[in-house]
């Protein structure tokens, strides 16, 4: 980086979609995005994918968190992905996921678009750097 340049901060709206009620990792992600100096939206309980879509278009984010435990994934997340593609802002957004999904869901979650699947436990420094290393660049 030159002198005359700044580093962007990395735009992230943490989501909860769906019936989910469970919110605490979505706020402990939220934190340590903000302890590693990103910028977090965070869009509470129970969005449904349009309103997540709607938020992330509009905050222009870098990465889109998705927050899900009700086994509704394979539903809800493939919803958030046509709505970002629709709006041309798929591309430009890291999409990540949080929660319980099996395996086989995972890839298929990845087929569909979605960058990486953290489960509980994962270390929060191993999301940060995930991030930092994929977002894309603008």
């Amino acid at each position: 980086m030159s002198a005359g340049q700044e580093q962007r901060t990395i735009r992230c709206l943490v989501a909860k979609v769906g019936l989910d009620g469970h919110d605490r990792g979505a706020q402990v992600i939220a934190r340590a995005f903000r302890d590693a100096g990103f910028e977090v939206i965070y869009s509470g309980l129970h969005r449904a994918p349009e309103e997540i879509v709607q938020a992330a278009v509009q905050e222009d984010v870098d990465v889109l968190g998705i927050s899900i435990l009700s086994g509704a994934h394979n539903t809800l997340i493939p919803k958030v992905i046509e709505g970002l593609k629709q709006y041309g802002a798929f591309e430009d957004t890291l999409i990540i996921v949080g929660g319980i999904v099996p395996d086989d869901d995972r890839r298929e979650l990845k087929e569909a678009g979605v960058a990486e699947v953290f489960g509980p436990g994962t270390p929060m420094s191993e999301t940060v750097e995930f991030v930092r290393k994929h977002v894309p660049d603008r």
